[in-house]
């Protein structure tokens, strides 16, 4: 009776059919032939499964002090084939080292990455880019912003994404030093025409480059950087183009303030809200220009300056008057009490 109570506390089955071998250290005497003669036997030691092989069933490595190892399949409980002694006499560590990369291997593939990164994510990026900054607001230019997104949100799952945010800066960088030294070489007469084109083509191509960039934005400039594309591109247009030439701008708008419709309206609003909207400051370089189109540069008016304001008024109704602009139709106007 206690050979047979002996024998059932050595080995258990358990409901996956799963050999474990009890707390006692006990084996069966036809596994006896088979390991070593330990007083104590391990516990299984389960392999991981190589990452791209979710099919392989999980085996157990029975491992003891001296002689060779063998699988225990979870599911049937045979033998498997059997494992070298280095394998079941390293540590854990060096099993699991088999499956991961070293430092080496990761050198190796982020510089794989890169040069694919160089020779085909970026040229095909910097191509479009081109395209967009030259386009004028009227014209269509056939660009794939598809094929442009998925380039940019591989190159941020990549960890490129500080690597594309300086090469789309200098890209822009270039492309806007080349529009200042064309702005350069205008005359006078139409500096501040061409001024307003290059600002609203400018603004134009941002409409288009700052949605495909949309993850680098979110996920390198805003999460890391605390910052936001477009006003990053904009202080770029005004550091590189607006700051270059505001000196030469500005008496020009003075001038052409003071002598209505010399400039488009339409034109004079757009130069001076758009330098407004790059550097507010400016603004105090001429604030009755700015006064005209911003609300609010001037302080607020106050009740003892009533009269100058009136003024002011009457004197610009004379102004436009002797311009050849008349007052127009007087006759329905009601009478003064002076008169």
């Amino acid at each position: 009776m206690e050979a047979m109570d002996d024998d059932s506390l050595d080995i258990k089955d358990d409901h996956n059919h799963n050999i474990c071998v009890s707390s006692s250290g006990k084996v069966r005497p036809y596994l006896r032939s088979q390991l070593s003669d330990a007083t104590t036997v391990p516990q299984p030691v389960c392999l991981p499964v190589p990452a791209g092989e979710p099919g392989t069933r999980r085996r157990n490595v029975w491992s003891g002090n001296t002689g060779g190892s063998k699988f225990m399949d979870s599911d049937s409980g045979s033998e498997s084939s059997e494992v070298s002694e280095t394998d079941c006499t390293a540590p854990p560590v060096a099993v699991e080292g088999k499956f991961t990369l070293d430092s080496t291997s990761k050198f190796l593939l982020n510089a794989m990455a890169v040069e694919e990164y160089r020779k085909n994510h970026w040229p095909n990026l910097e191509k479009a880019i081109d395209r967009l900054l030259i386009q004028n607001p009227t014209d269509h230019i056939s660009v794939s912003y598809a094929q442009i997104y998925s380039y940019v949100y591989k190159c941020v799952c990549q960890q490129h994404s500080e690597l594309l945010y300086n090469d789309l800066t200098l890209k822009i960088t270039s492309h806007l030093q080349q529009v200042s030294s064309h702005l350069q070489a205008s005359p006078p007469e139409n500096f501040i025409e061409n001024f307003n084109v290059v600002l609203t083509q400018y603004t134009a191509s941002l409409q288009c480059i700052v949605p495909v960039f949309m993850y680098l934005n979110k996920f390198y400039i805003e999460s890391k950087l605390n910052r936001d594309l477009r006003e990053d591109l904009m202080k770029l247009f005004a550091d590189h183009v607006a700051e270059k030439h505001v000196n030469t701008l500005m008496p020009l708008l003075i001038k052409a303030h003071s002598m209505p419709f010399q400039v488009q309206p339409s034109t004079m609003a757009s130069v001076v809200k758009g330098l407004y909207s790059l550097r507010p400051d400016w603004a105090q370089l001429a604030p009755a220009l700015f006064s005209g189109f911003i609300p609010q540069i001037n302080p607020p008016a106050v009740e003892s300056l009533l009269p100058d304001y009136a003024a002011h008024d009457q004197k610009l109704q004379m102004e436009l008057s002797m311009n050849g602009f008349p007052r127009g139709d007087q006759s329905r106007k009601r009478a003064s009490d002076d008169s």
